[in-house]
């Protein structure tokens, strides 16, 4: 990988619940708090990264604890609006387990981030998962009308199943703890398995109809 695509080792963070960023992917997002404005600030006069990461639920409501493994995205593109907010887009480059937090006096937090487990994103892309592509498609035509979700299919048609299912896995209205699952499957592939099981669950569980 060009080593201005490498994301750093200490890395803003942008807590966000019920949000994932999965390598090779984009997520919007419209930024107003002050403090993360003075973030997007910091990261694009410097190293142009940041890491996305889900908040928990336990710990003081100012400074909630959070889970153990990210995704640093590359700040893609930045424009700023009339009333002063930034308009990003973050390109997911490769998911981290947070070492430690780091102490330093800026208005957000910074982390020290472990790219070791994670070697593979930034790797070449994995091959294919071994699952028959219209059975995958299938299911989740039918997930998609049971969660109530539209979808270019015919965009879709010609895509690998792994890119697929990373774009469900950060659109798809699961709740915060199986994003996370997502999130921290060991690869593509895995990841795959994971939300096609996922999908099957929510359809035995409301009976396969849609709406249900």
């Amino acid at each position: 990988m060009n080593e201005a695509l490498r994301p750093p080792e200490e890395l803003p963070l942008f807590p966000i619940r019920g949000c994932i960023l999965l390598p090779g992917e984009h997520l919007p997002l419209n930024v107003f708090e002050p403090r993360y404005l003075n973030m997007v600030d910091d990261a694009v006069a410097a190293h142009g990264f940041l890491g996305i990461v889900q908040p928990r639920r336990d710990g003081p409501r100012d400074r909630p604890r959070l889970e153990a493994v990210g995704c640093a995205g590359r700040i893609a593109s930045h424009a700023e609006t009339e009333d002063g907010r930034y308009l990003i887009v973050l390109e997911g480059v490769a998911r981290f387990a947070l070492a430690a937090e780091i102490d330093r006096p800026t208005p957000y937090r910074l982390a020290r981030a472990d790219y070791a487990p994670f070697a593979g994103d930034l790797a070449a892309p994995a091959g294919q998962a071994g699952i028959a592509r219209e059975d995958f498609l299938a299911l989740l035509q039918r997930f998609f009308a049971h969660a109530g979700l539209e979808a270019d299919w015919e965009s879709l048609s010609g895509a690998p199943l792994t890119r697929i299912a990373d774009k469900v896995a950060m659109a798809a209205p699961f709740d915060a703890a199986a994003k996370q699952a997502l999130l921290e499957a060991p690869d593509p592939v895995a990841r795959l398995r994971t939300l096609s099981a996922m999908m099957s669950l929510a359809l035995d569980t409301s009976g396969g109809h849609p709406g249900a």
